[in-house]
């Protein structure tokens, strides 16, 4: 269902509230209600306010430099962009990353899920799941958390620190390293880098398994609150191993509809753009992608945690394909389409990964210093990766000077553009429809987003003529003229 069904007919007659910015979320983004003299919710939508150019200043840089580069898009996934335009520069090279290097890059991977997912749940999302979506401001906050909650508090720090080290172990820095390149990897992990990351694993894995615990009895204790919290039904994509199985590093693309129906499986992602279309809106700097099969109005879809445990057939790690298997009981067998089903999804991932890395660094391929391999260059890369937020593209053409001439990123944020503001509207017409507005109300739109983990610097681009607002301000804060140029070229007060 396209979420802007329900629009103003005369918007000068309806009240404009805003939501500015939206808090807890990497990036800047707001969210704008129009509601009438009863505050019936005639429209609601998510901005993004932000604009980041890196599709465009990359252009005329040589290509080694992009991974590097295009990772600064974000301080919490630069991994996740380090690893797809590495992947994207591996066609470039013509060499697939030899045995170690892979491993290294999905150890480093899975210390990015890991951290990533500490992050997001501890520090941004579970004062809203511990305190109550309504609770006091002044507590429902990660001080709030370490005051009330300090055990959960310190477990959050310590998981994504683990991460952290891991990625610096891998990289060289925990964030924007340079230890991937095209065709593989500079680095190894050395004997003392391996015997200190094995100190700790076990109490992360422990750790990983109380905070999957931790939401599967929050959302047990609230499951009527929060199955239908800004839920709706949509399809859902992400990367599946030839096997069926989640693989967060490499894999086919495999969407499926609202009734598990198979739309595509298996695709390879260099043509990802036969599968895949993006359009731009005039009120937002992100563009909605759409698969095409489907169209614009019905082929919007889901990706993240949620669509990858609903997706795969299963997890190769025991434990976390254990609670995946619980997951899929609480939700009847099938797929589970609840908005703050991402957290309980979230967190399996995070044991997962924590698996994952047990499992590599047990692996003495590590330790190999085969780790570069390259072949016939191409003029086209293209690289995927299941990233925290979900599945990230990234395309590249090159010249025969090896300059980058064109890029296209389509990051996990953007394909969940649409589901976002769909969420957002099911929210505002659940709980503040007809209602008098209160902090704690408009904050139940902000968990809406917060479930989906969105990164808004990450997934800022957008292409054509771009939308600008300018207000004028006088001093006593009222604002005396606005002049709205809209993405078409046409301006409006």
């Amino acid at each position: 269902m396209p979420f802007e069904l329900e629009t103003a007919a005369n918007p000068d007659n309806l009240q404009r509230v805003v939501i500015e910015p939206v808090t807890r979320v990497e990036g800047h983004g707001k969210v704008t209600l129009l509601l009438d003299a009863d505050n019936r919710v005639h429209q609601a939508r998510f901005h993004i306010v932000e604009f980041r150019g890196f599709e465009k200043f990359i252009q005329g840089r040589p290509f080694t430099e992009v991974p590097v580069l295009v990772q600064r898009l974000c301080g919490i996934c630069p991994v996740s962009h380090n690893l797809a335009a590495s992947k994207a520069m591996d066609m470039i090279v013509g060499g697939t990353p030899p045995p170690a290097a892979e491993k290294l890059r999905r150890l480093m991977h899975m210390g990015q899920i890991l951290q990533s997912h500490a992050l997001h749940f501890f520090h941004l999302s579970s004062p809203d799941l511990l305190f109550g979506f309504a609770a006091d401001a002044g507590k429902r906050n990660i001080a709030g958390l370490v005051a009330d909650f300090p055990d959960i508090a310190r477990q959050g720090i310590a998981l994504r620190r683990y991460g952290q080290e891991v990625i610096r172990l891998t990289s060289g820095k925990r964030v924007h390293g340079t230890g991937v390149i095209p065709g593989g990897m500079s680095r190894n992990l050395s004997q003392d880098d391996r015997d200190y990351l094995l100190k700790e694993i076990d109490q992360v894995l422990r750790w990983s398994l109380d905070a999957v615990k931790l939401i599967k009895t929050i959302y047990s204790e609230h499951a009527d609150l929060y199955n239908g919290f800004g839920s709706y039904r949509s399809s859902f994509m992400s990367l599946v191993r030839e096997d069926g199985a989640m693989d967060l590093y490499h894999g086919g693309l495999r969407a499926r509809d609202e009734h598990g129906q198979t739309i595509f499986d298996h695709v390879d992602y260099s043509r990802y753009w036969d599968y895949i279309h993006e359009e731009v809106k005039s009120w937002s700097y992100m563009k909605f992608p759409f698969i095409r099969s489907h169209g614009r109005e019905e082929g919007w879809y889901r990706v993240g945690p949620l669509a990858r445990i609903n997706n795969c057939d299963f997890i190769p790690t025991p434990l976390a394909d254990a609670e995946r298997k619980t997951f899929k009981e609480f939700g009847g067998g099938s797929a589970t389409h609840a908005t703050l089903a991402y957290h309980w999804a979230r967190m399996i991932e995070m044991l997962h990964a924590a698996e994952a890395i047990e499992e590599l660094l047990y692996d003495d391929d590590l330790l190999s210093d085969d780790l570069l391999n390259t072949g016939e260059r191409q003029l086209r890369g293209v690289g995927v990766i299941e990233a925290p937020r979900g599945t990230l593209i990234h395309h590249y053409r090159i010249n025969e000077d090896e300059q980058i001439v064109r890029a296209n990123l389509i990051v996990a944020t953007t394909h969940n553009n649409q589901a976002m503001n769909e969420a957002i509207r099911q929210v505002a017409l659940q709980y503040l429809d007809g209602q008098q507005l209160t902090e704690g109300l408009l904050n139940y739109i902000e968990v809406a987003i917060r479930a989906f983990d969105p990164c808004l610097s990450c997934a800022t681009h957008a292409v054509g003529k771009m939308p600008l607002e300018v207000e004028l301000i006088d001093a006593e804060g009222v604002m005396t003229q606005r002049l709205i140029k809209d993405s078409d070229g046409r301006y409006r007060t």
